[in-house]
């Protein structure tokens, strides 16, 4: 019997990795000799940088970089277990966690601690990046991200510009001549769901900018701000992003990885797939278990079961994929048709949510022990 078990973290509960780790526990009670393959996955979001280095026997690397509000702080990135792959997840230097209330001002934050976490990674050697997209506290269109890797923006007096999204209204030239000459030898990943462009309704400042702050007049100038941005980018870079969709992601961020490097879009989830190799582990499996805090009828639109759970289908078909969760809502039936084949909630009765977060581990692994002896048939 072979089992792969490939869950996303179960938020504020247990990573990937615990999770996984709890399933395989249960599971041995029942199957002690049978071949269990972990990996531990993400979407792109938040976790993902440590569910890829579990996953692949990597490394997190910390470094000293700008925060939003140009701060120092400690932050962190992966290198996966081919020693050639950096993980990083622009929260970790650019997040919404390093302001409050009283201080978030999508104004003036900057992407700059994330080019430093690209730059500490090119420095260690590292030409392939997967870059998780989410989670900013940021509007700068990905230009403090850029200028951290050595492109200057400057104004009709040929001076640099202040960082921060507002400034971006003064920009009238892009200085790309310092720009770090190993970019151009390296990929450049996006690990987004994000589909907004640039500019606009829809853009990076009127969907996301009133989370960081930033209010209706704020918005409309960041708006203008970017617009300036793009068309400037558009002119001299031969660029086109305003209505890219995913350049708004991440405030922008995905709009200056676009123009600065050669960067692509890719679903979060398929991009964790890949780096796990996922489906050539997943070969001959007869049971996977795939799971996170919560399946539902959004599971379905690329979420980290449902991506699992497709990528097992796809190495074996015949394999029964089965979702745990801690909560299970409406819509499910729908999943059966799209690999998971079964759905349990993992919570063993009525219970108040922090002695279900506190107990998730125990609660896994017991659950996992009962569909073993369901599936046992000896």
């Amino acid at each position: 019997m072979k089992f792969v078990i490939a869950p996303d973290s179960f938020k504020e509960s247990m990573t990937a990795k615990a999770a996984a780790v709890a399933i395989q526990a249960g599971l041995q009670k029942i199957y002690p000799d049978a071949d269990y393959e972990l990996v531990p996955m993400a979407d792109g979001g938040e976790g993902t940088v440590q569910s890829l280095v579990d996953a692949t026997e990597g490394e997190i690397i910390t470094a000293d970089v700008q925060n939003p509000l140009d701060e120092t702080v400690s932050a962190f990135y992966g290198v996966l277990g081919d020693q050639q792959t950096a993980v990083i997840e622009m929260s970790a230097a650019s997040g919404i966690q390093f302001v409050t209330t009283e201080t978030k001002n999508p104004l003036i934050t900057t992407t700059y601690g994330t080019g430093q976490l690209i730059k500490d990674a090119l420095d260690r050697g590292m030409r392939r990046f997967i870059i998780g997209l989410g989670g900013s506290a940021t509007n700068d269109g990905g230009a403090g991200m850029a200028e951290a890797l050595g492109v200057r923006f400057l104004d009709e007096n040929g001076q640099q510009i202040a960082r921060g999204g507002a400034a971006l209204a003064t920009l009238h030239e892009i200085d790309m001549s310092n720009l770090d000459p190993r970019v151009a030898e390296s990929e450049f990943l996006l690990a987004s769901d994000v589909t907004n462009p640039l500019v606009g309704e829809t853009g990076a400042s009127a969907v996301f900018g009133p989370q960081k702050g930033a209010t209706p007049a704020m918005v409309a100038e960041l708006d203008a701000a970017l617009t300036n941005y793009a068309a400037v980018i558009k002119a001299q870079l031969g660029v086109d992003l305003a209505n890219t969709p995913g350049a708004g992601a991440a405030g922008g961020l995905g709009a200056g990885m676009l123009a600065f490097t050669q960067a692509k879009m890719q679903s979060g989830i398929s991009l964790v797939v890949e780096a796990t190799e996922l489906v050539a582990k997943a070969a001959n499996a007869d049971v996977a278990f795939v799971g996170e805090g919560a399946i539902d009828f959004q599971t379905q639109y690329g979420k980290t079961p449902m991506g699992a759970a497709q990528a097992v289908k796809q190495a074996s078909p015949n394999a029964k994929v089965i979702g745990l969760a801690g909560y299970v809502g409406d819509g499910i039936d729908a999943l059966y048709d799209l690999g998971i084949d079964a759905v349990f909630s993992i919570v063993p009765g009525a219970v108040d949510l922090p002695t279900a977060m506190k107990t998730g581990e125990a609660n896994l692994t017991r659950t996992a022990e009962n569909i073993a002896r369901l599936l046992n048939t000896k």
